[in-house]
Parts: C-alpha cells; structure tokens; sequence
C-alpha cells in the first residue's frame, strides 16, 4: 500500500531532476560551475550555504515586493499637523548676545552726520576721534568730495562686474599706475576690498605643497590668505629674528633629507603690525630671505600712508628699495579714507594676479568714485608732506602724556614710537578676556562722556590663531591739532585713573 503511493511521487521527482539537469547542462559553462560546486561542498560546506543564501537574498530583492514612497504614509489631522507646527523650535542662526555684548550694543554711539577728526553725536556734542583710522586726516576733506562727485557724475555708482569683464574703466589703471610710481615699485594691481587683498594675493602664489613661514603675530586678513592657499604654513615668534632663522634651517635641512624639489617658498609679515603696532625688522627679513633663497610677501596696510619720508611704507622708512620686495600689499581703507587695495610687484606678479587673484577675477571693481578719491588722497600727500609731519609731533604729544605724564598707570602702552595708534591692555590680566573686555569698556564709556571716542580691538576670538590680550586701540590723527590731541589724551589717562582705582 505504501509502495503504491511513493512510487508515482519518486517518479515525478526523477523525472523533474532530470528534466533540471538537462536544462543546466543545455547552459554554456555549466559543467564548470557544477564541478566548482560539487569542488566546494566537498572541501567547505559552510562556503555552499553562504552562497546558497547570497543567491536566495537576490532572487528576493529582485523579485519580491518593492516599497513605493508614500505607500506607508501616516496620515495626520490638521490639529495634529498644527500641535507639530507649535512645539517645533528651530535653532538660532546665531548664539545669543551675552549680557556684556547686550550692554555694549545698546551703548553704541550714534553718530549723527560725516565721521571725522570731531564727530557729532546725538547728544548734539563733538568729540575728540581717536577710534577711526584717519591718520592723515583725510577723511571728509572738501578737494576730496568735490573729485568723487565728479566721478560719480562721469560715471555713476558702481562698475557692475570684475576688472576682467566688463568692470575696468580708466581711472582704474591710472591709480595703479599713481600707486606704484608712488611705491616705487614696477607695476601695481587694484583690488576692490582692503580685506580681500591679502587674503587673495596669497593663495595667488602658494598653492598645496608650497611652504609659507609667517610671523605669528599677523593679522586675521592674512591668516585668512594663508588657510585659503592651504599650504605648508610654519610661524615663527612674533618680530624674532633668531627664530625665523631657525625655522628657516630646519626647512633647509628638511629639504636635503628629502632629495625633494624644491617648493615654492615665501615669508609671510606685516610692515605695521595691526594687533601689537610694532615695526617689522625689514632690513633683517630680507637678509633672510636672500640667505634661504624665500620671496617675501610684506602687507603694508597700516604702514602705507604714514612711515617713512614721503609716507610710502616700511620701505621708505627703512631706506631700501621697494623692488627688494617681491609683493608689497596694502589697503586704500585706512591712511587715505577710500576702499580697496593693491599689490605691487613686477609686471609678472600682476599679470599672474590678474588671471589668478580670486578677489580681482570674482569681485566687482572698485566704484569710480572711490578710485578718484583715493588717487586724489595720495596726490595730495605726494604734493604736501607736512601732514606727515603733523601726525608725527601729534604721535609724539599722545606718547608723551600716556606714557610719560601717564607713568604708573596699572596698564601697558603697546606700539613703535612711529606708529600711528597705540594698544592699551591691562598689566595684570584679570580672570579671564571677557572681565578684562569689561574693565576695558568701562574706560571707553568713560572717556566718550568726557568728549572723546575711543573703541576697543575688536576680534573673532575663535577664529583669530595666535588672539591678543583685549586692548583699547588708540589712534592718531592729523585731523586734531597738537592740542586737541594733547586734551584727548590727558582725558583718556584720567579715565582709566578713574575706572581702574573704582575696580580696586
């Protein structure tokens, strides 16, 4: 009876077995596959499972049951969808002001009319500026304004695209053309933005695998250029010539151990330093770099306009050529009140800048105005000195009282003797940089109720490498007079007299 039933079930399955095996072999290449099997099974038949369940994912993900969007949608109520609208709160573009950064903003000055030497505030009373980078008191100058709208006449507002398209005008060449005659160096590139200039010039240059050896006491616009080009970058301390020497022969030594070609390899400084007001050692740099075979990239924008005879930089000031430089770069925002900045150099240093200087191939040029009123701020140093030389006995007056007058103050006078500002930081620093902020700030507001406008440096001090104590950075200015800025300064003494004794 079982024999029966078994026998036509066996014969239906030989039947399908063979049928199966005729319609493998059929299959080109099957015998080497049931041989690789057969092979495989014998040796490992944990190895003929996996493959077996490999082969059974993929015939279920092909075959089976795609997921079709929206098919499983959970339908929600217009209350539902209104309570999920309620209860989300999106996070905030920006951190929240601190209590200190509240009370600063809402102490802001308003200022009503023109900035200059003597402001006007909304309280209806001037004071005395030493917060603004007027150094040679150019800003607001009536020959100025008049030259600026006559060019906005001619030519009206703004270019409306870069200097490679359609956004070079003449006025634009004959300032680069004024500004390296003025420099004394072969040719000079126009930028539209003082910032950009340097942050712009340097990845210019170096590229990855280049070498940049930079002082770390540089200004945030240059560190900016040197993590842009992102090349090898090494610091060295700040104005210390030993140890850029020393940097400087270990990347020599570096180099021969490596039997490497040489990379393109520049020194990265400031004429001015914005952050300390020091005076780079130019003649020493340069020593260095012929020594090591380096170019030198020197940001002249706090420099320009104010040191040296003629007011042309450190270059002028030190007595050596500006062609011993490879690029002077500097901004038109400070000394002489417009906007931009140059590079100069040898014309193929410009050249290369004008097909590879980000800020020069991507930014709209420079207005028309703004260029006319620079070319007539530097015409007009070039043809009177003497404003040099007001600035310099005001530097002098400030000096004298501050350090002199000022002797034993809790505070240390940070700048060159030729420097055109100069930092004030508390010479015991307190718990930590926003108290210190704070005690700086009580002796800005002091001395604006006294008649005279100062500012704190100000810095991203999560951005900034190497971020300097908290300061009040007092400027000079040829706008005042010897006596303006001698009561200028003897109000600024009294106020941290007065703001420091109170903290006691």
């Amino acid at each position: 009876m079982a024999d029966s039933i078994t026998d036509p079930l066996l014969l239906a399955l030989n039947a399908t077995l063979t049928i199966a095996s005729r319609a493998v072999s059929a299959v080109p290449g099957s015998s080497i596959a049931i041989k690789y099997i057969k092979a495989s099974h014998q040796n490992d038949p944990y190895r003929t499972l996996l493959e077996a369940a490999l082969v059974a994912f993929m015939v279920w993900y092909y075959v089976g049951t795609k997921h079709k969007p929206g098919s499983s949608d959970v339908k929600l109520t217009e209350k539902e969808i209104q309570e999920l609208i309620d209860e989300w709160e999106p996070e905030p573009l920006v951190q929240p002001l601190t209590d200190f950064q509240q009370s600063e903003l809402e102490k802001l000055p308003v200022i009503i009319g023109s900035v200059g030497g003597k402001p006007k505030f909304a309280d209806g009373k001037e004071r005395l500026n030493l917060a603004s980078y007027n150094f040679l008191g150019l800003m607001n100058q009536e020959f100025v304004k008049e030259k600026a709208v006559e060019a906005l006449r001619t030519y009206g507002v703004g270019t409306c695209g870069p200097r490679g398209f359609y956004g070079t005008i003449d006025v634009h060449m004959q300032l680069e053309e004024q500004i390296a005659k003025f420099i004394g160096s072969p040719a000079a590139v126009l930028y539209s933005q003082g910032f950009s200039t340097i942050a712009s010039v340097i990845p210019a240059f170096a590229k990855r695998g280049d070498i940049l050896v930079a002082d770390d006491g540089v200004g945030f616009a240059i560190q900016k250029g040197l993590q842009i080009s992102r090349s090898r970058v090494k610091y060295f301390k700040h104005n210390d010539m030993e140890d850029l020497e020393r940097v400087l022969e270990s990347l020599r030594v570096e180099s021969l151990k490596a039997k490497q070609s040489p990379a393109r390899r520049f020194i990265v400084t400031e004429g001015l330093f914005a952050n300390s007001g020091d005076i780079c050692p130019l003649p020493k740099l340069l020593e260095m770099r012929n020594k090591y075979k380096f170019r030198l990239i020197l940001d002249e924008s706090f420099s320009i306009g104010v040191l040296g005879k003629r007011g042309a930089g450190v270059t002028d000031h030190f007595g050596v050529p500006a062609t011993n430089v490879d690029m002077i770069v500097g901004s038109i925002a400070n000394a002489f009140g417009s906007a931009g900045g140059f590079c100069c150099g040898s014309e193929e240093v410009v050249e290369l800048q004008r097909l590879g200087g980000q800020a020069y191939c991507f930014s709209a040029s420079l207005p028309a105005m703004l260029t006319v009123a620079a070319a007539e701020a530097i015409r007009a140093l070039q043809a009177d000195t003497e404003v040099l030389t007001q600035l310099r006995e005001n530097i002098d007056v400030l000096r004298d009282v501050l350090l002199r007058s000022g002797a034993g103050l809790p505070v240390i006078f940070d700048g060159a003797p030729q420097a055109p500002f100069v930092h004030v930081r508390l010479a015991t620093p307190l718990a930590d940089r926003e108290e210190e902020e704070r005690a700086l700030q009580e002796v800005v507001d002091e001395a604006a109720r006294n008649g005279v406008l100062l500012t704190r440096a100000k810095y991203v001090w999560s951005e900034e490498l190497n971020p300097p104590r908290p300061s009040i950075r007092i400027t000079v200015s040829a706008a005042l007079s010897k006596k303006e800025t001698e009561k200028a300064a003897t109000v600024v003494k009294e106020a941290i007299k007065k703001v420091l004794k109170a903290r006691k």
